[in-house]
């Protein structure tokens, strides 16, 4: 009975406990594959913890035809507004605020969107808004910025199975982590057109296969996770649905697994 006692309050001693601070801004940038499966399942996390959070949701795309076999929408429109009215449903009652911004990130708004205290999640299939968001991390005090994508389906060189989520945490002014251009030449030296409502490019993405923007969902998801429970001890995963294969990499000393952010300062947006 004693050894019964001591193996249950050890069981207890290791359980996990969300420790996101009441107040909390998330900033959700991109609803395409990745990002609607991300809102969806971070709608109800957010939900379970029952506490204050206000949930911003970034698009300036719109919602057509095309989308509907990656992607789960009600109506057409634009992305932001479509996708907060549909979360407004789910957390009517509920401490959580959702706000739509209808644009598409830019070096001319990125200061107004991510403020020090954000958690960010960068749900983009381009390497020039991940440079320009990573960027714009670099110069804040804290934040806590998730980001994911896979590749698409290009044969003979890359099959759509591939993907990646990088975790980029600053805190007192300095990197926790790195940043999403540290250790990826490819998001770093990214100078092509960013997306934007004039961009020839829009409409005509790569083909993505399903199971990968959910494997890639998954992860940040997991990442966030873990974050929030002072429990995050890698800096990057990288999977492979077809070889069944996950990886962390960079991992973080126990002195240097970062923790909640506390409440951001108070402001609009």
């Amino acid at each position: 009975m004693e050894s019964q006692t001591q193996s249950t309050t050890e069981v207890f001693a290791d359980t996990l406990r969300c420790q996101l601070a009441p107040g909390s801004r998330i900033k959700l940038i991109g609803l395409g594959g990745v990002g609607c499966i991300v809102l969806d399942y971070l709608t109800l996390f957010l939900r379970s913890l029952e506490v204050p959070v206000r949930l911003v949701l970034i698009d300036g795309d719109e919602f057509e035809p095309s989308n509907c076999q990656r992607m789960r929408f009600e109506r057409f429109g634009n992305k932001a507004e479509v996708k907060a009215a549909e979360v407004a449903s789910l957390v009517g009652g509920s401490p959580i605020i959702v706000l739509p911004v209808p644009e598409y990130v830019s070096p001319e708004n990125l200061s107004r969107l991510i403020r020090n205290g954000d958690h960010v999640f960068l749900c983009v299939d381009n390497h020039e808004t991940r440079r320009l968001v990573s960027d714009h991390c670099d110069t804040l005090d804290s934040v806590a910025l998730f980001s994911g994508g896979n590749d698409g389906v290009e044969p003979p060189h890359t099959q759509g199975t591939y993907g990646n989520v990088q975790i980029a945490i600053r805190q007192n002014a300095r990197a926790v982590t790195a940043s999403l251009t540290r250790f990826h030449p490819e998001i770093r030296n990214a100078e092509g057109r960013l997306p934007g409502p004039d961009c020839a490019q829009m409409g005509q993405s790569t083909p993505q296969i399903l199971m990968a923007n959910l494997a890639v969902a998954s992860a940040m998801l997991n990442a966030f996770f873990a974050y929030t429970c002072g429990q995050l001890a890698y800096q990057e995963v990288q999977f492979d649905i077809l070889a069944a294969r996950s990886l962390p990499q960079f991992p973080l000393p126990p002195d240097l697994i970062p923790q909640p952010l506390p409440p951001p300062p108070a402001a609009k947006g």
